[in-house]
């Protein structure tokens, strides 16, 4: 293995699908089986994720996360509605508009909150100005929350529970973007269950990329009064999207894969191990800031320009972002995974002191 593939802390989305991943794709490529999810494996989904998140579900794989966030929305936001989000969502900044498209048109109303967690003291207010301007602004129908969120945090279980009451005490359905579920419910020492449908989530985007699949998500309707409507039209949703696989068997290997013996967590559990030994390391560097708690597998951290410029000289990666206002040096983003080695944060951690 060349040391350079190892310098590559600029996603999760950057590593290999874990072993077992690829022995189940191997395992499922075994004769003719019928098509567009009717084959046996398929039809095992929603029965083991409604094992896992011990609720009745019914489950649609996607390849990607864009799909299953922006076919979800479809499902709960018509196109003259709007969906009220964090400011950071992924959803609201790096969808290429995909949320947008396949709603036809329906609006993204981010606000700001300093750690990426929205303020349940924040929605009333916002919500009824909302209404209070009638056909003259898109009605809130969804509101969306990220879990784990985009700087690294995590919400805490009654948070989530707080923001869902309210959501629908004013009618509005609520999804969860769970591309990184595995990493906040391995933080928050929680059940799959107690993080979302226990909390009120409606709809969850599952991630399975993230967590070691090689091309794997999953929309989960956690089924209720509000989203069996939704379930009726999703199979034609996505193959209008074009998002329905002929050979679903291999997308439907990858989770049942991760799903076993909670594999999936157990990738996320090393992930979040291997970004505190990181944070641990930054912390007694006297010239880093960290600007946000780790409660994730990724980590922000301000750096002395000169550190950030050697670390891309010895060909590490990572993505940087605008600063906080009066800080000095860069802010930038390392991510670990289920593929990074405790040498391998060492390795970076050295690279800073030296």
């Amino acid at each position: 293995m060349r040391d350079d593939l190892r310098k590559n802390f600029a996603s999760d989305n950057v590593t290999p699908a874990c072993p077992a991943v690829m022995q189940a794709i191997a395992d499922a490529n075994n004769g003719n089986v019928p098509s567009y999810g009717h084959d046996d494996l398929s039809l095992t989904l929603n029965q083991r994720f409604g094992e896992v998140f011990e609720a009745e579900v019914t489950v649609f794989p996607v390849t990607t996360g864009t799909a299953a966030n922006s076919l979800a929305l479809s499902a709960m936001v018509p196109p003259y509605g709007s969906v009220l989000c964090d400011q950071s969502a992924h959803i609201n900044n790096e969808e290429g508009g995909a949320p947008e498209f396949f709603t036809q048109g329906a609006k993204l109303v981010g606000i700001p909150s300093p750690e990426g967690r929205m303020d349940p003291a924040s929605l009333p207010p916002t919500l009824q100005q909302n209404r209070s301007k009638g056909v003259l602004t898109p009605p809130f129908t969804a509101l969306s929350l990220t879990q784990a969120t985009e700087w690294g945090t995590t919400y805490a279980c009654e948070t989530i529970a707080e923001l869902s009451e309210i959501a629908h005490e004013h009618g509005l359905t609520v999804h969860m973007d769970g591309a990184r579920l595995g990493n906040a419910i391995a933080h928050l020492e929680c059940s799959p269950a107690d993080t979302t449908w226990k909390a009120g989530v409606d709809v969850l985007s599952f991630g399975g990329t993230k967590a070691g699949a090689m091309a794997a998500e999953a929309i989960v309707f956690f089924l209720n009064d509000r989203t069996r409507p939704m379930v009726e039209a999703m199979t034609r949703r996505i193959k209008r999207g074009g998002h329905l696989w002929s050979k679903q068997r291999f997308m439907t290997a990858q989770l049942l894969a991760l799903l076993e013996n909670d594999l999936w967590l157990e990738n996320c559990r090393h992930a979040n191990a291997m970004c505190q030994r990181l944070r641990h390391g930054l912390y007694r560097h006297p010239a880093v800031n960290l600007p946000f708690a780790t409660e994730s597998n990724e980590i922000f951290a301000v750096l002395p320009e000169a550190q950030v410029e050697q670390l891309r000289s010895e060909g590490y990666q990572f993505y940087t972002y605008p600063t906080p206002q009066g800080v000095p040096g860069r802010l930038v983003r390392f991510v670990t995974s289920f593929y990074t080695r405790p040498e391998d944060a060492d390795a970076l951690l050295e690279s800073l002191i030296s």
